[in-house]
């Protein structure tokens, strides 16, 4: 095929057949990702027939990385990243050690050196980012607690990959590999320099992103927007995106993914940002199938026949071994059972960063050919199993919430904080419950307080709870599906309970400790999907209410009629 019809070509069949795969997997009831991956197995090189171009597969999937980090950034503020630091930075660090050490520890039954054991455990202690937050997404999960808390770990290891990217050539000799070339490698490489060089780098690239940033980009977008002109909106959305992303790659070092991620953040500090993210919604979408294709390209289905074993082994690491890494460190920190098995299928998978960790390895001694076809045949095993490991974790907790006992036992137990001040409990009547307190949460308390109806908060978010005691707001800390929780917010006395957090499980199992309580009470619950809403209402749990502002909207005016409030009043 001529060169110059190359990239179309691979855009064609990628796309093609994706389509045609994915088309039937979704008919076979499995996830289309797996069609996708199946894809790419068909134009890739280890089949016969067309083969695609692997290197512009790569490029093309790059793209759809970075829009796709663009689209979360957009919906993610500062605040949002802050307030899960305390979990995300030790959290993810310690869930890489783990990792790490299981990968190396492995290696070693195969004769391999400690050196490439460890850039092989590092190799499969990455979670994809595509994987993450496409499954986050279709979940309803990416604006829950559960979901902060995931993509903050997300970001922690972009950063930690970027410094292993930056050390690793300065430790090559020392590992046991070859020195690389260029300047490093004739110096012998300074690990403190590398180090603090990597730091300055990425400091200075956060700072230029919220102090120049945040003011120039909307800014910018505000004045296309006067035109006028779609068209040119969208290309000043998919200008910043890639713009920024391929420029902090270049100039600070940080990957494509974090840049536009931060490139989203300050986006999401203009009034537009909501548009900007539905305009670069269907590029992203398309360009992330891409992805998932050039993964497939990648797989050589002859690693199954030849390591079999070794090859269960590493998707046991990923699988088995991150899962349960996380699951502890989450319960540890004092997280519900819940959020820790959210977290854990999350990061139950390998993907772009493993690939980029494993050729830098390769160029220096410190990884064998059969390491990176067992890293890619890991990585498809891994994100088609994806979906399986949600479905558990799903079924886990719901077996669990039929189990009290033993959930008491599994949760952490420790001195929760104290009430808000302001929360008399002996004073509830006629009040509303307020099931979690965030965008949709808050919103709906102003509108309840501007009109002098009574409410409480509860809330599971341990940062976000002390904010709202300190905002003076009547606040209980805790899992509302909990019966001891939900009981100290009186639902006996409540005549309305409005449940925020996007979750149906929970907000079924919430509203049959409401009803025991008290049967008479009214119920209004935030869903994230027409399937949502259809299970809710089999569950008849009152009215179930899609969307965000809408929502809110919605659940402050069937609050106030619940609580009495004059027609005339309501907005």
């Amino acid at each position: 095929m001529p060169h110059q019809t190359a990239l179309i070509a691979t855009i064609a069949a990628g796309l093609g057949l994706a389509f045609l795969f994915g088309l039937l997997a979704a008919r076979l009831r499995l996830p289309p990702l797996v069609g996708y991956l199946i894809a790419g197995i068909a134009v890739g090189p280890h089949s016969p027939g067309f083969v695609a171009d692997p290197d512009l597969a790569q490029q093309l999937a790059e793209i759809g990385v970075i829009l796709l980090m663009f689209g979360v950034g957009v919906h993610f503020s500062p605040g949002d990243l802050l307030a899960v630091r305390r979990i995300a930075l030790p959290g993810a660090a310690a869930q890489i050690t783990v990792a790490t050490l299981l990968g190396a520890a492995m290696t070693q039954l195969w004769g391999w050196s400690w050196g490439e054991g460890i850039v092989f455990g590092l190799c499969l202690s990455v979670a994809s980012t595509v994987v993450l937050l496409r499954a986050l997404e279709d979940r309803g999960l990416l604006d829950t607690v559960d979901g902060r808390i995931a993509v903050g770990w997300l970001v922690v290891e972009d950063l930690v990959t970027v410094l292993v990217l930056v050390l690793l050539p300065a430790l090559a000799v020392s590992l046991g590999g070859t020195a690389p070339a260029g300047p490093l490698g004739a110096a012998g490489g300074s690990i403190g320099a590398a180090i603090a060089v990597t730091l300055a780098k990425v400091g200075a690239f956060v700072v230029l992103m919220f102090v120049v940033g945040r003011r120039a980009v909307p800014w910018l977008l505000e004045r296309v927007a006067r035109t006028g002109s779609r068209e040119l909106f969208t290309l000043s959305v998919l200008a910043v995106a890639l713009g920024i992303a391929v420029g902090a790659s270049a100039l600070f070092g940080v990957s494509f993914a974090l840049g536009a991620f931060f490139a989203g953040m300050v986006v999401n500090g203009s009034d537009l940002s909501h548009e900007a993210a539905a305009d670069a919604l269907p590029l992203q979408d398309a360009f992330s199938v891409l992805f998932f294709v050039a993964v497939g390209m990648l797989f050589d289905p002859a690693i199954l026949l030849q390591q079999p074993v070794n090859l269960v082994l590493v998707v046991l690491i990923v699988i088995v071994g991150k899962s349960l890494a996380a699951f502890g460190i989450v319960l540890a920190f004092g997280y519900p059972v819940h959020t820790a098995l959210t977290i854990s299928a999350s990061l139950a998978q390998i993907g772009e960063f493993s690939f980029i960790l494993a050729a830098l390895g390769m160029s220096l001694g410190l990884l064998p050919a059969e390491g990176q076809s067992l890293i890619v045949a890991a990585a498809l095993l891994t994100i088609s199993l994806n979906p399986l490991a949600f479905a558990a974790a799903n079924r886990m907790v719901t077996w669990l919430r039929l189990r009290p006992a033993l959930l008491d036992r599994i949760e952490r137990k420790e001195a929760s904080p104290a009430p808000s001040p302001t929360l008399d409990r002996s004073r509830l009547h006629d009040h509303a419950i307020i099931v979690g307190f965030g965008r949709v949460g808050s919103s709906i308390g102003e509108t309840l307080a501007s009109q002098q109806v009574p409410y409480v908060v509860i809330e599971q978010d341990r940062e976000a709870f002390e904010r709202i005691r300190d905002r003076g707001i009547p606040a209980l800390y805790g899992n509302a599906s909990r019966p001891g929780v939900l009981h100290a917010a009186r639902p006996e006395e409540a005549r309305l309970i409005l449940i925020t957090t996007p979750d149906p499980f929970q907000a079924r199992a919430v509203l049959d400790i409401a009803r025991r309580a008290n049967p008479g009470i009214h119920s209004v619950v935030r869903t994230h999907s027409e399937e949502e809403r259809a299970y809710l209402e089999r569950q008849n749990v009152g009215l179930a209410v899609l969307g965000e502002r809408e929502l809110a909207q919605t659940m402050a005016r069937q609050a106030l009629r619940y609580c009495g409030a004059a027609e005339d009043v309501i907005p």
